[in-house]
């Protein structure tokens, strides 16, 4: 069928709209209209060469809609099941899924490659050449086939264009916080970054029962907004942040800090760590530069107080399980998704989506479809 799509072609480009060929379904494949797809900063992590990919690539990577069509074999998902799609596909059979990280699935791999898993061949086409799926998915475009690996299904009365946030920004921010962090009720947290990952890690810090949140952002705009979801204070930088937790702290300082800015980098662990207490446990779920080595940290310290460091992605939390419990927490009035959304934009605007998020003007933006 053809359809439109925003392809990147080469880096450093503005999204480029484009009609395209997209192919059927083939076995352990599935169809899907897209009902909304998000803004995430990922994408932008394509356009500037930190995340390298081979391009071109259809963007998007938060989706959620019904499905159409099913290839042979697929048994999880049938026609007009509503469906969110994880950027990270969970197989239920490896080392890592069968153990409870269904993050860490070994269908990883197959993320910056951007070919489909069933078989390696583009789904999508324009201009004679194959076109890459961001995170195998692809929601830059109002239809898409993904493997069964990467579909979720969900209750029916969920709002599609809420249940796309899922996919990615609510989950990682949300996980980050409560599985990667640890976060227990009366601790003190900081969260560092208040975009569409970090104000999720300051609401799953709240639901955890934080008795301090500490959001950390340039923008004023940002922070406000951090009190809707439940921060208690706020600071424009790491610095003011520091003497601030200083303060509510006695001296102790935080339990647990959280990195989730635009683009990590190698100086911002020594003053992250630096918030944290002894025994504090700091996050790194911002993702840095493919090519980022370099990283200031105080070993010192960090063996003589017995500091922690840690990695996360998707918030260490797992699609098939984490993906309907957040979703039952929206419905039931416990989590947030509706005022997440700063503006909603259409298929032909995501540059200036991407513009705005720059800019500070948004939360999250979402692409809505018909």
């Amino acid at each position: 069928m053809k359809t439109q799509a925003a392809v990147l072609w080469d880096l450093g480009d503005p999204w480029s709209l484009e009609e395209v060929d997209l192919a059927e379904p083939v076995a352990g494949e599935v169809k899907v209209k897209l009902a909304a797809s998000g803004l995430c900063h990922s994408d932008e992590h394509l356009v500037t060469g930190d995340i390298p990919v081979t391009l071109p690539v259809v963007g998007g990577h938060e989706g959620a809609g019904v499905v159409e069509a099913v290839g042979p074999g697929v048994t999880s998902v049938a026609a007009g099941d509503h469906v969110v799609l994880s950027f990270i596909p969970s197989c239920g059979r490896c080392r890592w899924c069968s153990t409870g990280h269904q993050n860490l699935c070994d269908l990883g791999a197959h993320l910056l490659a951007g070919v489909p898993i069933a078989d390696g061949i583009h789904r999508f086409s324009s201009k004679g050449r194959g076109l890459g799926t961001m995170c195998l998915l692809g929601t830059f475009s109002p239809y898409t086939v993904v493997h069964e690996a990467s579909v979720v299904k969900i209750d029916d009365s969920i709002p599609l264009d809420k249940a796309a946030l899922v996919g990615c920004g609510v989950t990682t921010g949300w996980g980050s916080a409560v599985y990667a962090a640890q976060v227990e009720a009366g601790e003190t947290v900081v969260v560092v970054g208040i975009g569409g990952v970090g104000i999720n890690a300051v609401q799953g810090a709240s639901l955890a029962g934080a008795r301090r949140i500490v959001a950390v952002d340039p923008v004023p705009f940002k922070l406000e907004q951090a009190k809707i979801f439940g921060a208690t204070h706020t600071s424009p930088d790491m610095e003011s942040a520091k003497a601030l937790v200083e303060e509510l702290t006695m001296g102790e300082m935080a339990d647990k800090a959280i990195l989730t800015v635009g683009v990590a980098e190698g100086h911002l662990v020594a003053p992250l760590m630096d918030l944290i207490s002894k025994q504090g446990r700091a996050v790194v779920t911002a993702v840095a530069p493919m090519q980022q080595m370099d990283v200031k940290l105080n070993l010192h310290l960090m063996t003589l107080f017995q500091k922690q460091l840690h990695g996360a992605i998707f918030g260490s939390a797992n699609p098939r399980a984490d993906i309907p419990k957040l979703l039952a927490l929206y419905k039931e009035g416990q989590l947030k998704l509706d005022e997440l959304v700063t503006r909603s934009y259409s298929l032909e605007d995501v540059n200036q989506g991407y513009q705005d998020m720059r800019d500070g003007k948004n939360i999250r933006g979402v692409i809505l479809y018909d």
